[in-house]
């Protein structure tokens, strides 16, 4: 580990003096790369030298404690020093462990964020609208803008289905724990009995693609135009500004319709057709079994469930952590840092432990 660190440092001090080079300054691009990868190790290389000063620290106080010529009061303090610094360090080395893991490649992305309504009929697609309501308040408090993609809306509100991108640096590193079936406990708007059902949503999270990175070959596409559907005034009746995509060797079908630009629309389908054919890709090169989007998130039937939203206890439970929390409110009002913060936490752990082992 140490050995890694010290090159950390030493490719550190390197891109310090780069960022100042006249080819450097002079090409927004090439400053823009190296200040990429500066920022990406910093962190590590912080806490590099944290840990070498507390090392330091225990051997300066450790020759004072053995000089017999040290007076009384300067003793003490090396004493107190010496003790502080040897509780730091092993607490500093888990830190440089953590920071050392390997990062996905995909969390500095902006995600594609699909929301279908599963089990429940009108009432999985009213929790749909709630998921959205919830991740849109979690976007804005992480300084994260929305745009919506595609909405299908029922007749009291709810979501049969909704695509939207969140974009900003780090959103999928906070995102992606989203994937899933989450299920929902509560009386229905549309239950007069006061009966609690339970009904199902599905989340389907994708890594935003870079053009540089998917390439389509416009044979592979068909494009149609069509008029909009649900809310939107009398323009959606006017003109065919909607675009449906279709990627004829995967079947892929992606449908936008929220702008009302057709150039506009057209823009961000290829963005989730080119963000779909990206994960599919990346799912295949680490030989998952989700290369096809819908089985990342399963059937949506009640039984395939990542997290549970309890209305009448005010409860939320993560199942892949067994994360219980009784403030559903908070939450559905886009509090969700605490429930992230726990996943990444269990995530590094897990990574830990497989590289201890291997």
């Amino acid at each position: 580990m140490f050995k890694r660190l010290e090159i950390f440092e030493k490719r550190y001090l390197e891109l310090e003096k780069r960022m100042y080079e006249p080819d450097v300054v002079s090409d927004p691009d090439r400053y823009q790369k190296v200040m990429k990868e500066y920022s990406s190790i910093e962190p590590v290389v912080k806490k590099y030298r944290e840990y070498k000063a507390a090392q330091q620290t225990v051997s300066d106080s450790l020759a004072i404690l053995d000089d017999p010529a040290s007076d009384e009061e300067l003793r003490e303090l090396a004493s107190l020093e010496l003790d502080d610094a040897k509780k730091r360090l092993p607490a500093l080395e888990e830190e440089l462990k953590i920071l050392l893991l390997p990062k996905d490649p995909n969390d500095d992305r902006s995600v594609i964020v699909e929301i279908r309504g599963g089990t429940g009929g009108e009432e999985s697609s009213l929790f749909a609208a709630d998921l959205f309501r919830m991740y849109s308040m979690y976007a804005e408090r992480r300084g994260y803008k929305i745009e919506v993609i595609s909405v299908n809306e029922t007749g009291l509100g709810g979501y049969k289905e909704i695509s939207f991108i969140v974009s900003g640096q780090g959103a999928y590193s906070r995102f992606k724990f989203e994937s899933g079936t989450h299920r929902v406990q509560r009386v229905p708007q549309t239950e007069s009995s006061g009966r609690i059902h339970t009904s199902a949503a599905t989340v389907a999270v994708l890594p935003e693609a870079d053009d540089v990175e998917v390439e389509i070959n416009p044979n592979d596409i068909e494009i149609d135009t069509f008029r909009s559907s649900g809310a939107g005034g009398q323009h959606i009746n006017k003109t065919s500004s909607a675009i449906r995509i279709t990627h004829k060797p995967t079947g892929m079908v992606v449908e936008c319709q929220d702008e009302r630009s057709q150039y506009k629309n057209k823009d961000k389908a290829m963005k989730v057709l080119k963000s779909r054919l990206l994960k599919m890709e990346q799912d295949k090169q680490n030989e998952a079994i989700a290369s096809d989007r819908r089985s990342q998130v399963g059937s949506g039937d009640r039984s395939e469930k990542i997290r549970t939203y309890n209305f009448p206890q005010s409860r939320l439970t993560d199942h892949r952590i067994g994360l219980t929390l009784y403030k559903l409110d908070e939450i559905m009002n886009g509090n969700l840092d605490e429930v992230i913060d726990a996943l990444v936490t269990a995530q590094r752990a897990e990574q830990l432990k497989a590289s201890m082992n291997s």
